[in-house]
């Protein structure tokens, strides 16, 4: 749990680009994201609701914020 970051909320521990997976902290998970034009868990968790989100992209993410 050491690279877990103060301000990371992700829960989803068993995917592989968790901080607490690897020694490389939240960047490949970042990276991953924006390489494909989405948006990271960590900010879905901020909305209401973000368990109930259909995916990672923009729209997505937009929805949940036009619903608060």
């Amino acid at each position: 749990m050491n690279n877990l970051s103060k301000f990371c909320t992700c829960k989803n521990l068993s995917c592989p680009l968790h901080p607490t997976n690897h020694e490389k902290g939240c960047a490949p998970c970042i990276s991953k994201h924006l390489k494909l034009r989405e948006i990271p868990s960590c900010f879905f968790s901020l909305l209401p609701d973000s368990e109930e989100k259909k995916g990672d992209t923009f729209k997505d993410f937009a929805e949940l914020v036009l619903r608060e």
